[in-house]
């Protein structure tokens, strides 16, 4: 990457994390300014799998996750890595949860009055996308209980959009590991997902 951004920063965001960590409310807003750009990148990348005029952008993503992350004030935040890691859980919670509306409105769940501030977003994902996402999850789920730690390579490569060194670096793990992590878990999820639940 080019010039001063996040990425080159990792003193930094390991500080203002360290100063949240101990009850800062300004080191919150300070490490929000410092890793903006690189959520925004990771939640672009993970949206460009969704429709076009999905609702739910990439600044929207991002700040649901922010708002996510801010109420995680007893983390004990290790590394930058280990804050784009719990970053990357933030935006598959969220796209979860947006697919769970989203089946829920096909059911006739969305028949209730909301005020503008709090319309869906993720009312414009289509009900095969949500799906999808749904089904991910729960394999994901079933994958976590077998092995956590290809579960969180899965989450910070597919929802994170993190490489395979900003992976290693998120979990304390190898390049090399995180690579095999990857390709067992891929393996592992698409045995999964190809069988028909019916």
């Amino acid at each position: 990457m080019e010039g001063d951004t996040p990425m080159h920063r990792a003193d930094d965001v390991t500080h203002w994390l360290q100063a949240a960590g101990d009850g800062d409310p300004a080191a919150v807003d300070r490490l929000f300014l410092l890793v903006y750009d690189e959520l925004r990148r990771m939640a672009r990348r993970r949206l460009q799998a969704e429709r076009p005029d999905h609702t739910l952008g990439a600044t929207g993503l991002v700040h649901e996750a922010y708002l996510k992350l801010v109420r995680l004030d007893r983390i004990d935040w290790q590394s930058r890595g280990h804050f784009f890691a719990i970053a990357a859980r933030a935006m598959r919670n969220i796209l979860v949860d947006h697919a769970v509306r989203r089946k829920a409105q096909k059911r006739g769940g969305d028949r209730h009055k909301v005020r503008l501030d709090e319309a869906d977003a993720g009312a414009f994902m289509t009900a095969a996308q949500a799906d999808d996402l749904l089904a991910l999850d729960q394999a994901l789920k079933r994958l976590e209980t077998h092995d956590p730690r290809q579960c969180r390579v899965v989450e910070c490569r597919f929802f994170g959009d993190l490489t395979i060194d900003e992976t290693a670096d998120a979990l304390g793990i190898s390049p090399a590991t995180v690579s095999r992590e990857w390709t067992m878990a891929r393996a592992w999820l698409n045995k999964e997902l190809s069988h028909d639940p019916d």
